[in-house]
């Protein structure tokens, strides 16, 4: 664990550098304690891959402990200390969703050249790429943005040397050895092979988010005209 400064009112702890189950349960562990058991000061936690964001109220922190010690050294020993206190195993339910995508075509103009990049046929990279049980790691990106782990090593591909200036809501793309979906209009280089008529991102919604990390996520296949009479929906199945 290593705690390191990110300006003068946050601290990044980092857990280690390779994303993987091991570590995503110790910042998932660490933002529970932090959430149940806040210091006075304390703003928010941002979890990511590897590491987790704490934010404070600088002047609170240094009040809060009779400006004994500077904020950063005293958030430093109050983490540790609630690591050390509380060593039960992470707490969380285990949810399962499968969101339907429709490849290639309009809908996934790079599929077909991800295909190519791997000498595969297109239906092998739709079998693939849908096969798999992915977990997500974290919202990131744009809200919403779910950032997935287990593709499978063969549709690992390099992202796009010139971005897209816009892709549209729902795209599903790789990028590197990582799979996810694009919940709005944005700029993005990741090689789009799908999309989704699912809204996954709905701000008027008590959780305006569709997908939330710590979830298990399959891709299921559906025909062009599936993706017409679905499009809009804000759930499946």
């Amino acid at each position: 664990m290593k705690f390191s400064a990110l300006g003068d009112q946050a601290i990044i702890v980092t857990f280690g550098e390779e994303i993987g189950m091991d570590v995503y349960e110790k910042v998932q562990r660490l933002f529970q304690v932090l959430q149940q058991h806040p210091f006075t000061g304390m703003i928010e936690c941002v979890p990511s891959f590897t590491s987790l964001a704490v934010y404070y109220n600088l002047y609170e922190v240094w009040k809060g402990n009779d400006r004994k010690i500077r904020p950063y050294d005293y958030v430093c020993q109050y983490i540790a200390r609630m690591l050390d206190t509380y060593k039960e195993e992470l707490k969380r339910d285990v949810k399962h969703i499968s969101i339907p995508v429709c490849y290639g075509g309009e809908y996934g103009p790079d599929l077909e050249e991800v295909a190519h990049y791997h000498g595969l046929q297109v239906e092998d990279v739709i079998r693939i790429h849908s096969e798999t049980t992915y977990f997500v790691y974290m919202l990131g990106f744009t809200p919403g943005f779910p950032y997935l782990g287990g593709l499978s090593k063969e549709l690992e591909t390099p992202r796009k040397e010139i971005p897209r200036l816009q892709i549209s809501p729902g795209s599903v793309g790789i990028g590197g050895n990582q799979t996810g979906i694009y919940p709005l209009e944005t700029p993005g280089g990741w090689n789009i092979i799908g999309r989704t008529p699912i809204s996954l991102f709905n701000p008027e919604e008590e959780t305006p988010t569709y997908i939330q990390s710590g979830m298990y996520l399959r891709f299921i296949p559906i025909t062009k005209e599936e993706y017409v009479s679905l499009e809009g929906a804000k759930e499946w199945m």
